[in-house]
């Protein structure tokens, strides 16, 4: 039967400061994590099924036809540490090609991924799982519990673009040192990343002609209306999303419809028509500047696989 750990409970105070601290900004922001509630993780599973959203489908393309050459670099029986693991799929796929001794899907969405890893217990009752309920993005100290040896970090779908450069390189560093904690060897980082592509394509993929990023979007405020007891109207909001060439990155953002006022307790902020919240950043990078990123952080033996059309690549370092 699956273990699971809820690693840290949130601390209602830090939460509230945070978003706070972010909304009341000149320029009002908020961090991409809170996309991710459960509604938010289940809307974004149907983004992935959308035709514009290639990233999803390119990624899975990618370890479809590698698969068997990515478990031939990285060897079988290692302690997969799936980063923002949501409904363990990707994962799932490799275990044929990687049997590993140990799954550990890490995810925010705590309620979303016990149920994912319970189902998935079931289906590989001999592999051996942990679910962690965390937020890996402020700290990557794991539970005893996890294997040291032959840690392999697993982050797919390019989610080191919701990362600046800066901070990308930060969290890469701290995924190095915890795949040599305690003197382990044999660590490595199979991660996907988006590579920079025609405008077009870009803008397509998160403005969909369904609306369902608008709606992963615009859920971000029905999140905040929760966790603040604010009082945001969904219908006076619009989604935006469109690709900022000068950055190299996706920017999602929620642009106010009306000028309104928004209330929680202790606090409002008054905001403009046209007004944003800055609510993703997605950066897209070129093959080598991103093998340049992975070798400033410590890795070495980085093997990429692309698929045809050169849009999604699929990295394998060493730690070194």
């Amino acid at each position: 039967m699956a273990q699971f750990i809820q690693l840290v409970e949130q601390d209602k105070k830090s939460i509230d400061d945070g978003l706070l601290a972010g909304l009341t900004a000149p320029q009002a922001s908020t961090s991409p994590k809170y996309l991710y509630d459960a509604l938010g993780s289940k809307l974004f599973e149907a983004i992935c099924e959308l035709p514009e959203y290639y990233p999803t489908r390119t990624e899975a393309g990618i370890f479809a036809k590698h698969a068997q050459e990515m478990a031939q670099a990285i060897g079988v029986g290692t302690t997969l540490i799936d980063l923002g693991a949501g409904n363990c799929a990707k994962a799932a796929k490799l275990f044929p090609h990687l049997q590993p001794a140990q799954y550990v899907p890490i995810d925010i969405s705590v309620e979303f991924l016990r149920d994912a890893v319970s189902r998935l217990q079931q289906q590989f009752p001999a592999i051996d799982m942990i679910g962690v309920g965390m937020d890996f993005s402020m700290d990557l100290q794991l539970p005893e519990s996890v294997r040291s040896e032959k840690r392999l970090f697993f982050y797919p779908g390019s989610s080191i673009g919701n990362f600046a450069p800066d901070e990308a390189l930060t969290f890469l560093q701290q995924i190095k040192a915890a795949c040599t904690q305690g003197g382990a060897a044999d660590g490595g980082l199979l991660i996907g990343v988006d590579l920079v592509k025609e405008n077009s394509i870009l803008d397509a993929a998160y403005d969909d002609a369904l609306g369902v990023t608008a709606s992963f979007n615009l859920n971000l405020l029905l999140h905040l209306n929760r966790l603040l007891d604010a009082d945001f109207d969904l219908r006076e909001w619009r989604h935006r999303g469109f690709f900022n060439d000068k950055l190299s990155r996706i920017e999602m953002h929620l642009e106010a419809a009306s000028d309104q006022t928004v209330r929680w307790p202790n606090g409002v902020r008054r905001f403009e028509h046209g007004e944003r919240i800055h609510t993703e950043n997605s950066y897209k990078y070129t093959h080598q500047s991103f093998i340049s990123l992975l070798t400033e952080a410590g890795f070495e033996k980085v093997t990429t696989w692309t698929d045809p059309q050169q849009w999604f690549m699929v990295c394998h370092a060493h730690a070194a």
